[in-house]
């Protein structure tokens, strides 16, 4: 199947990356990867460890950065958010790579939940939560809490507010992890193997708020799991990934049931066992 992807209408999908390549040393991690996610889309992205998911993930919190080649045939791409270059920037009429005041503010529209849940232990509950938005988005601290306290009763948490994290179970802690990302109020959500630290009785809670969250919101979300009944759910596509290149995509009735190439029947059998 050919390494490239959208099924928007329109030229421009939401999220763009075009031809991007990502290397560590002498790993090539993304090999030329075209990928297009249309706005309020949830997409789960599955395969082997490796495969390049995650830093895909990375690359759209400007945790990494697009790698520059010597060879313009094969540069390292270009990522575009709604329309406009996200890890690049115009200057002179070319785009150069983004320097951090640019990411900084290009990154407001996206929020990511890590697998760690990388909570501040000095802070209770409600101030992990407004701790950004008040700080680095100078938004009205009144205004805050009351969202806040909106989205710890979405992730049913509204009575661990004067709580700190060493209080809270694993999933609880990761359930304040998500409340604090939707309060910045992201355009994009970016789930990072989010139930990969939690004990497995603790699991079914976080992916049913993930559930809800999917359900009841029109936010873009970009999934990385190792749970296909969650991706299977909450999906409105799924894209297999081996080697830094798409391998096979579809909803997820096609992707779990019929998929084409072997290497996706030869993954979600090995996931299944």
């Amino acid at each position: 199947m050919p390494n490239q992807t959208s099924n928007s209408d329109d030229q421009h999908p939401y999220i763009h990356f075009d031809r991007v390549m990502k290397r560590f040393g002498d790993l090539t991690v993304l090999n030329q990867l075209n990928m297009g996610i249309d706005k309020g889309e949830r997409v789960t992205l599955i395969g082997p460890s490796g495969s390049g998911k995650t830093t895909i993930l990375r690359l759209l919190m400007t945790l990494e950065h697009v790698t520059p080649t010597k060879h313009p045939e094969k540069d390292g791409g270009v990522i575009y958010l709604d329309g406009q270059p996200y890890s690049h920037q115009e200057k002179h009429g070319k785009l150069r790579p983004a320097h951090e005041a640019y990411l900084r503010r290009a990154r407001s529209k996206v929020g990511m939940v890590f697998q760690q849940f990388n909570l501040f232990p000095n802070m209770k509950v409600l101030r992990n939560v407004t701790e950004a938005p008040i700080h680095a988005l100078k938004q009205d601290k009144d205004e805050v809490n009351v969202r806040a306290k909106e989205y710890l009763e979405l992730v049913g948490l509204s009575d661990k507010l004067d709580h700190y994290p060493s209080q809270l179970s694993g999933g609880q802690q990761q359930r304040v992890a998500i409340a604090r990302a939707l309060a910045m109020q992201p355009e994009v959500l970016l789930l990072d193997e989010v139930t990969s630290a939690l004990d497995p009785e603790l699991v079914a809670d976080v992916l049913e708020v993930l559930r809800d969250i999917a359900s009841s919101t029109d936010i873009t979300m970009l999934i990385v799991t190792h749970e296909m009944s969650f991706a299977r759910d909450v999906s409105n596509r799924v894209m297999m990934f081996d080697k830094g290149v798409i391998v096979e995509e579809g909803n997820p009735e096609q992707m779990f049931t019929a998929p084409e190439e072997e290497r996706t029947k030869d993954f979600l059998k090995a996931v299944a066992g």
